[in-house]
């Protein structure tokens, strides 16, 4: 592993109930790059995100996040350093909580506002990511009153909220109509460019929903990495009919790519 490196992850297997249901997997993410993982239902992409953001303990191998190996580190004091939007973030967050204290409750790493005193930095930062993702009008809403789609934005605002090295988001387009995808599509294109913002890894089942700006890509199928690399060389027709054992034509438009299934 060189020094540099975001994540490395070595040979890495994940197993429950004595059989293996990921892996072994390898593969080095660099800093500034953007990754997306896409793959069928069921192929171990929610499963593999949860080893990268250090929620579960690989079987074999070994994953070294931010120059920090799992098994050697205190995972608290490594987790403020990775952001999360998903299911598990989700369930984080008590739905009685304000969206701007969703997001502003990140910067002590907990969900659910208490005694903490927070200065006019945190609150002044959590407002502009809610407003970089378009529900800055929702700041004094309830979690729990919001759509699908608006509790992503939110969830993505308080990902970023600590300012992490590492972003990873499991379908953040999850729930959102075509206008909303495309608008959020069109913030993480934006966000992309800048050259502050942290490596990402996204993860979805759509080729529509990667956004511009994204550098690589990982295919994977029955918890195996299929193919790897500079995201034009992965996302191709021959590749994404392989990994979805179905005739898909990938074609590639204005930094986007888009996927149709051929007679």
């Amino acid at each position: 592993m060189t020094s540099t490196s975001v994540l490395n992850i070595s040979d890495v297997t994940v197993s429950r109930g004595g059989k293996t249901i990921l892996g072994p997997l390898s593969f080095v993410i660099m800093p500034g790059e953007r990754w997306v993982i896409l793959g069928p239902n069921g192929a171990g992409k929610s499963t593999l995100l949860q080893v990268l953001g250090t929620k579960i303990f690989p079987a074999t191998g070994t994953v070294t996040v931010l120059g920090k190996q799992m098994g050697r580190v205190d995972l608290f004091e490594l987790r403020t350093r990775i952001g999360t939007c998903g299911a598990l973030t989700n369930e984080e967050i008590p739905y009685y909580e304000k969206v701007r204290d969703v997001v502003l409750t990140a910067a002590y790493a907990i969900s659910g506002r208490w005694n903490e005193v927070y200065d006019l930095w945190d609150e002044s930062r959590a407002m502009a990511l809610l407003t970089t993702f378009g529900v800055r009008e929702l700041g004094d809403r309830y979690y729990g009153t919001l759509s699908e789609g608006e509790r992503k934005r939110v969830q993505i605002a308080r990902a970023l909220m600590t300012d992490p090295e590492l972003l990873l988001l499991d379908e953040p387009a999850g729930g959102l109509d075509v206008g909303g995808r495309e608008d959020l599509l069109r913030r993480f294109a934006e966000f992309s460019h800048d050259p502050l913002s942290p490596a990402t890894i996204l993860v979805t089942h759509h080729i529509e929903e990667i956004p511009v700006g994204t550098t690589h890509a990982l295919l994977i199928k029955d918890g195996l990495v299929a193919v790897s690399g500079p995201v034009s060389a992965v996302i191709t027709s021959e590749h994404v009919s392989a990994v979805f054992e179905t005739s898909i034509e990938v074609s590639f438009e204005s930094g986007r790519f888009f996927a149709r299934a051929t007679l």
